[in-house]
């Protein structure tokens, strides 16, 4: 296995929440010399010209290279998120019946619901306790499962399985009378403190099995969240591997794609914006074109999870674009703006992969299949930086358990590290 599929297979294990995922990426940064700047301080030019990173909730900012000069000659930007779909903890979850303990969950984004059944979960996430501190949680054994009811008592499945959202995906974890305020009483004791001191947590189940490679010769990967950390992982492999020389390179990990990106910490929310516009205040005071230009001059590359032509379904793909698993790095385009690649940008990743020997592949969807998005629109919108959108291709997106190729990290590392690296 390559290093830079053994990175995301450390992400993957270590990122049980975005805010894990944003965690285990700060801690890298950390080691590789990284300043974590407090977003409510008074940003200095020594504080924003060393190599730095900001984080709030499950998002991080991480850049490199940031002066007056390099900031004229333009931004260079890798975007991906740190969220997956899921099933989110209810705040009042406690509930149940007929002898059982249950806990009452939401449905995060768009999941496969049907392959959170019969999975030994974990909880993670974080709670806010009355101190003002913001603690993350992980139970990391074998706590709750959604069982399916067996075939002898629904003869019908195998044609078609149908579930209730709100009725069918109720995790038994106990026996017993449930009793309002059980769950608090158990997060509190997993994480020291006094039930009353949790005032609210953002909570959720996960699949405890680990990322593993798969095949005979170890050609894939699966674990959970693959959508989307396996680009975080790559997006941040390519900024370490970067040294930029006359221009800024930037990652920009986003929480909440999978329901919209319209929060604080989403893509459609104003952080990257306000960041960028800090970073130019404070390297070029006095001149107030000198983000426009960085801008104008920059380019952003959404980085995330593209989809592989399935063996048993090749109907569902559209002829002549059909990417594989190992196959290289996945320009994805949408003649309705679905994903923000247009001929200019794609060339420009097209030039990347070719300078440095990595094949690359196109997906489009069928006319008769709707188009999923990404930030990339989002980005390119708010900013009117020039944006492609790539991903690495993969199976079973947004399966409680994905699979994608075991070369591709390193392929899409060696592209996005060009990207970043030329100015």
């Amino acid at each position: 296995m390559n290093e830079f599929s053994a990175n995301m297979i450390d992400l993957l294990d270590a990122s049980p929440s975005p805010y894990h995922a944003v965690a285990a990426m700060a801690a890298r940064l950390d080691a590789a010399g990284f300043e974590r700047i407090a977003e409510s301080a008074r940003w200095t030019l020594s504080t924003v010209e060393q190599p730095a990173y900001v984080v709030r909730g499950g998002t991080l900012i991480a850049w490199q290279g940031a002066s007056h000069h390099n900031l004229a000659n333009g931004v260079r930007l890798v975007g991906a998120h740190s969220d997956s779909p899921n099933l989110r903890i209810k705040p009042k979850p406690d509930t149940g019946g007929f002898g059982y303990q249950q806990l009452g969950v939401e449905i995060y984004g768009s999941p496969l619901i049907n392959s959170w059944l019969d999975r030994d979960l974990g909880i993670a996430g974080r709670v806010a306790l009355r101190s003002g501190e913001t603690a993350l949680v992980r139970v990391d054994r074998p706590l709750m499962r959604i069982p399916q009811l067996a075939i002898h008592l629904d003869r019908n499945v195998n044609d078609g399985l149908t579930l209730d959202k709100q009725s069918h995906l109720i995790p038994v974890w106990g026996m017993g009378t449930p009793r309002a305020g059980d769950f608090d009483d158990f997060i509190a004791a997993e994480i020291g403190v006094p039930a009353s001191d949790i005032l609210a947590f953002d909570l959720m189940a996960f699949d405890l099995t680990q990322a593993t490679t798969l095949g005979r010769s170890g050609e894939f990967i699966t674990s959970a969240r693959i959508d989307n950390l396996n680009s975080c992982s790559c997006a941040l492999d390519a900024l370490l591997g970067t040294v930029p020389v006359n221009h800024m390179a930037m990652l920009a990990v986003f929480d909440h794609e999978e329901v919209g990106s319209e929060s604080t910490t989403g893509a459609m929310g104003a952080m990257l914006n306000a960041v960028l516009q800090r970073i130019a205040i404070v390297v070029a005071p006095g001149d107030p074109q000198a983000l426009h230009r960085a801008l104008a001059n920059g380019f952003c590359v959404s980085a995330d999870a593209a989809h592989a032509v399935h063996p048993n379904y090749p109907e569902r793909h559209e002829p002549n674009h059909r990417p594989v698993l190992n196959g290289g790095p996945v320009v994805k385009v949408n003649a309705n703006q679905r994903y923000a690649s247009d001929a200019e940008t794609t060339a420009e990743f097209i030039r990347a992969c070719d300078a440095t020997g990595v094949p690359h592949q196109t997906f489009v969807s069928k006319n008769t299949m709707p188009c999923g998005s990404t930030i990339g629109p989002i980005t390119s919108a708010r900013l009117g930086i020039p944006t492609v959108d790539v991903g690495n291709p993969m199976l079973s997106m947004h399966s409680a358990r994905e699979m994608c190729g075991a070369d591709d990290a390193a392929m899409m590392v060696t592209a996005l590290t060009h990207i970043l690296s030329a100015g």
